[in-house]
């Protein structure tokens, strides 16, 4: 049992605006990102989903060993949200400039909440 004092994890809110919409819009365009993000943050892939709504958008998610990444895009917003939640050693601002980078953002703002007790 952990001591009262402990942290479980990190849980990494993260707002891009002002997006490239184009980066947005598919499934294989938001996946190929974030794959990459998670591969260069050094996290553990376990497994990834990811959905294509109709005509476009997505979201996703990949569990990694270290907990998980998840994405939600707004193309028609120039929007995207995801959240990194970790336990582990993988470095999330590698994956946040990975992403940023890929959808082209002109802005981000990023919240880092601390979980556990």
């Amino acid at each position: 049992m952990k001591d009262i004092n402990n942290e479980f994890g990190r849980h990494y809110l993260v707002e891009l605006i002002n997006c490239d919409s184009s980066k947005l819009m598919y499934l294989k365009d938001v996946k190929k990102v974030f794959l990459d993000a998670a591969k260069k943050s050094k996290a553990n892939i376990i497994d990834s989903h990811f959905f294509q709504f109709d005509p476009v958008g997505v979201t996703g998610g990949i569990f990694i060993r270290e907990s998980h990444l998840s994405v939600h895009t707004w193309p028609e917003d120039r929007y995207a949200a995801f959240d990194i939640f970790t336990c582990g050693e993988m470095d999330c601002e590698v994956a946040i400039e990975v992403v940023r980078l890929g959808f082209c953002a002109e802005r981000i703002i990023k919240k880092v909440i601390r979980r556990g007790f």
